[in-house]
């Protein structure tokens, strides 16, 4: 077991949830009613909620703090309006919507008769030097075997990586220096750091030896989500 870096594993079946008729939301960090000491935000990264919603519907949501919002559909196309501006988004593209404290965003399903699963990931923006901006990115998941862009944004980014089993892999750090790392698996099993991981689990990292992060996948095509964020400590209106 690797004994210098910490780590903080966060199981599937124990994250919050929000749920209406028209959604079901699971949340990773403390959102709206749920909240627990052991999950407060990892640095900059304020939450990752893990939403389907039913066809037809929309969820509207508002940031209270300079935020980098990251929206990754896994399952269908969606829908999405902003104060920065508007767009639709299918597998393999997502969007970074940098809005100011106050500003609002809503996810719509467009679909008739279909469900749509996605990814929110919200990320303390840098005050410094932030503008409200919208940028797609388009990414492969089917270039296996290694991980690939999905976002850079400031001083975070976002890689993902689908592998066979038994295929190995790793993460070097761009630096160090007040950074760390969270894993989310999005499907399949992995070990990461010597510690497993099921479907939807997710593991924060800091101080990983050399600044190298190894992972191995235990199962056929299995798809983990990596985020690199500053620990730099930040006021959260999410906390």
């Amino acid at each position: 077991m690797d004994t210098q870096t910490e780590a903080q594993i966060y199981l599937s079946d124990q994250r919050g949830s929000s749920q209406l008729d028209s959604f079901q939301s699971f949340h990773s960090f403390n959102f709206g009613s749920y909240f627990d000491e052991s999950r407060k935000p990892f640095g900059t990264l304020q939450l990752i909620n893990d939403t389907t919603l039913k066809a037809g519907h929309s969820l509207h949501m508002r940031v209270e703090q300079h935020t980098d919002v990251i929206i990754i559909p896994l399952i269908g196309g969606l829908e999405y309006t902003s104060s920065v501006g508007n767009g639709f988004l299918e597998a393999g593209q997502a969007e970074i919507v940098s809005l100011a404290a106050g500003m609002n965003y809503q996810i719509i399903n467009p679909y008739e008769n279909e469900r749509i699963n996605f990814l929110d990931i919200w990320i303390a923006a840098d005050t410094s030097s932030f503008t409200p901006t919208l940028r797609q990115t388009n990414f492969d998941i089917n270039n296996t075997n290694k991980l690939v862009p999905v976002f850079t944004n400031q001083r975070s980014q976002g890689l993902i990586g689908k592998y066979g089993g038994r295929q190995e892999g790793f993460f070097q750090l761009s630096t160090q220096a007040e950074t760390g790392v969270f894993v989310f698996v999005l499907s399949g099993v992995f070990e990461v750091q010597n510690r497993l991981l099921h479907d939807r689990d997710g593991l924060s990292l800091v101080n990983p030896k050399d600044g190298i992060i190894e992972f191995e996948a235990l199962s056929n095509d299995a798809i983990l989500l990596l985020i690199e964020i500053p620990l730099t400590n930040v006021h959260s209106h999410y906390a």
